[in-house]
């Protein structure tokens, strides 16, 4: 990565064209730099429009990654339930390196009512697992578990570094709209920055030039996220997370999932090119 590209969870909500290559076109229009094709209801995408939107992205010169389905839980009680979860993350990576995309997101599991330890080992297995097969295949695609916003997910900041750390061709989601629901703290630039350290710590500077982040309002509660909002409706303080992006010298795509997405987009953008 040569520097940090803002864009859309998604096609962009004012795109005439709802395809995923029509929100490329858009994104381009918009002056964005990337967006995350949502494969969230599952994997429905075949290969010749993967095609297509890999040669759309490369003309537009729009940068992409994949958020796979929701359906997975690498820590299932039901093992044909955890077998289903790695293949639907093994889809999301074959038709994404297809389009280009240069990570796979998603959700890896809930805790249920086993100890966070043994539920990140059960992570760690399982992604190896996933990893040696798409080796077989030649997908060289980075998969990407995301912080998530509650409690009872697995996907704490410490766990999703750590997972990253002890498998290789892995690195972390961090959704910091995600991180402040989740911890009820992380709102400030000191903060961002202890998180920026302690990702740079585990997983070294490459990692810090290779991000990929979610940014967003949050609506939260005690038991963490309960929906995204838009910055404005927000107490979120994404000046002082973008200033601590600026000081780090980030490089790699931040992508919006504020309700308006494009919106929020450009705002990110444009108040982080001020500084």
């Amino acid at each position: 990565m040569d520097k940090l590209y803002f864009g859309t969870a998604g096609v962009p909500l004012s795109s005439r064209d709802s395809s995923s290559a029509g929100g490329i076109e858009r994104v381009k229009e918009l002056n964005l730099g990337c967006m995350e094709l949502e494969f969230v209801n599952g994997v429905k995408m075949g290969e010749k429009t993967a095609r297509l939107v890999a040669s759309k992205a490369a003309d537009f010169t729009v940068k992409l990654s994949v958020h796979g389905p929701y359906w997975i839980n690498l820590n299932s009680k039901e093992p044909e339930k955890i077998v289903a979860s790695r293949e639907r993350i093994l889809q999301a990576a074959r038709i994404g390196e297809l389009c280009s995309a240069q990570s796979v997101v998603f959700h890896a599991a809930f805790y249920h009512d086993d100890e966070p330890a043994v539920v990140l080992e059960r992570v760690v297995e399982n992604l190896t697992l996933i990893r040696q097969e798409m080796q077989e295949q030649e997908l060289s695609i980075i998969l990407r578990p995301e912080l998530t916003g509650k409690g009872s997910q697995f996907g704490s900041l410490t766990e999703v570094i750590e997972v990253s750390r002890r498998v290789a061709g892995v690195l972390p989601c961090i959704d910091f709209g995600h991180l402040h629901a989740r911890e009820g703290a992380y709102n400030t630039y000191p903060e961002f920055c202890s998180a920026l350290s302690l990702m740079e710590a585990g997983l070294g500077r490459a990692a810090l030039d290779n991000v990929h982040f979610h940014v967003s309002g949050i609506n939260y509660g005690a038991k963490g996220e309960r929906n995204h909002l838009v910055m404005a409706e927000s107490d979120f303080n994404y000046q002082a997370l973008l200033q601590a992006f600026k000081d780090f010298d980030l490089k790699g795509l931040v992508i919006c999932e504020s309700p308006n997405i494009e919106t929020d987009a450009l705002l990110l953008q444009e108040f982080y090119d001020s500084l």
